[in-house]
C-alpha cells in the first residue's frame, strides 16, 4: 500500500496539472478557467498566423505603381462615377424635400440610398422643365397658368375673331320637352351653351384693367376661372360622347334652360337637386328593409346626391354653380326676385 501511494505521488509531481488539483476532487470553476486559458492561447496563435501573410502585401503595395493597368484606365475613362458626396444628405432633409414635392417618403422595400437617388432623379426631372408632378395643388397650378396666359396675351397682338358656327346653337333656348321626347338633342345644346358661358367668363377676366389683374383678388378670380375650365373637361367629354346618366342630363338641362331665361332662382333649385338631391337619404339608400313599405316609391334612385358619387362629379358640378354665378353677374334678370341668394 505504501508503495502504491509513493507511486501516485511521483506521478503527480511529474504532471503539473495533476499536482495542482486536490487529491480527491477539483472545482468546476478551476476546470473552466483552465479551458478558457487554453482557448485564449489557441486564438492568439491563430491571429498571429493570419496577420503574418497580410503584412507582406502591405510592404509591397506601399510603393506607388508608375504604370497603371490598362483595364483600370479604360474603366476610368469610359464610365466616370459620380461622387457619392453629392447624394450624401440626411434622412430628415430627404423626407422634407420629398414631402415638398408631393412624393411618398419611402417606397416598399426602398433603402435610404435608393430614396436619396429617387430624390435626385426627381430634382433632375424638375430642372429639365417637367415640374408638373402628382400631388400638386390644383389652385396653385391654375395661378401659374394665369400668369403664363397673361404673358402670352401681352406678346400676342389682338386679332379679330370670327364667330363660330356654334354661336347659333348656343343662342337657342333649350326646350325642356326634349328631356322626354328626344334626349339626344339636348347634348349639343347643353355643350355649346356651357362653352359659350365659359368663353365669356374668360373674356371678362381678360377685359379687366391691368391694376385689377395685378391685385390678389384679381389673380384669385382668374385662377378660379382657369380651375373651373379644367374641372368642366370631364363633363364636356361626357356630353360629346352622349354618356351622361338620364337623371343628371335632365337636371343639367334644367339649369341651362333657366340660365338662358335668366331665371336664376329656379336654376339654383335645379342645381341643388343635382348636387344634394331631395331624397330622404341623399347618399343613395333605396331599400330600407326587407319588407315593402308604403312610402317605398318616394325613395327614387334619381333623387340621390350626385356630388357624392366621386371627386370628378363633385368638381364639375361645383363648376356649374360658378358658371351660374357668373351668368347672373353679366346678365342680371329683369325681376330682382329671380336673383340667387
Amino acid at each position: 500500500m505504501d508503495a502504491l501511494k509513493s507511486e501516485i505521488a511521483s506521478k503527480r509531481k511529474a504532471d503539473p496539472l495533476l499536482a495542482a488539483r486536490p487529491a480527491k476532487y477539483m472545482k468546476r470553476g478551476d476546470i473552466e478557467r483552465l479551458r478558457e486559458e487554453k482557448e485564449q492561447k489557441e486564438r492568439e496563435e491563430k491571429r498571429k498566423a493570419e496577420d503574418a501573410p497580410k503584412a507582406a502585401p502591405k510592404l509591397t503595395d506601399s510603393r506607388p505603381s508608375l504604370t497603371p493597368s490598362r483595364g483600370s484606365t479604360e474603366r476610368e475613362t469610359e464610365s466616370p462615377k459620380p461622387p457619392e458626396s453629392s447624394y450624401n444628405i440626411s434622412n430628415e432633409e430627404t423626407i422634407r424635400r420629398l414631402r415638398a414635392k408631393g412624393q411618398p417618403i419611402r417606397l416598399f422595400g426602398e433603402s435610404d440610398k435608393d430614396r436619396r437617388l429617387r430624390l435626385r432623379a426627381l430634382e433632375l426631372i424638375e430642372e429639365k422643365g417637367h415640374d408638373r408632378q402628382g400631388g400638386q395643388n390644383d389652385f396653385k397650378k391654375a395661378l401659374e397658368d394665369v400668369e403664363k396666359s397673361e404673358l402670352e396675351s401681352k406678346s400676342r397682338a389682338t386679332k379679330g375673331k370670327k364667330k363660330d358656327d356654334s354661336d347659333s346653337a348656343a343662342n337657342n333656348v333649350l326646350d325642356l320637352d326634349l328631356i322626354k321626347s328626344d334626349p339626344d338633342k339636348l347634348y349639343p345644346i347643353i355643350y355649346y351653351a356651357l362653352k359659350r358661358t365659359l368663353k365669356e367668363w374668360g373674356e371678362a377676366m381678360d377685359e379687366r384693367p391691368e391694376h385689377v389683374k395685378r391685385t390678389t383678388q384679381g389673380k384669385l378670380a382668374a385662377a378660379t376661372q382657369v380651375q373651373s375650365a379644367e374641372y368642366l373637361k370631364p363633363l364636356f367629354k361626357a356630353l360629346r360622347s352622349r354618356s351622361l346618366p338620364p337623371d343628371m342630363l335632365a337636371r343639367i338641362a334644367e339649369i341651362v334652360h333657366h340660365m338662358q331665361k335668366r331665371q336664376y332662382q329656379k336654376a339654383n333649385d335645379s342645381y341643388l337637386r343635382l348636387s344634394i338631391g331631395n331624397a330622404p337619404w341623399p347618399i343613395g339608400v333605396t331599400m330600407v328593409g326587407i319588407h315593402e313599405r308604403s312610402a317605398r316609391e318616394k325613395i327614387s334612385a334619381d333623387q340621390v346626391a350626385h356630388v357624392l358619387n366621386d371627386e370628378v362629379s363633385r368638381k364639375y358640378i361645383q363648376s356649374l354653380k360658378r358658371l351660374l354665378t357668373f351668368s347672373q353677374t353679366k346678365y342680371p334678370p329683369a325681376d330682382i326676385s329671380q336673383l340667387m341668394g
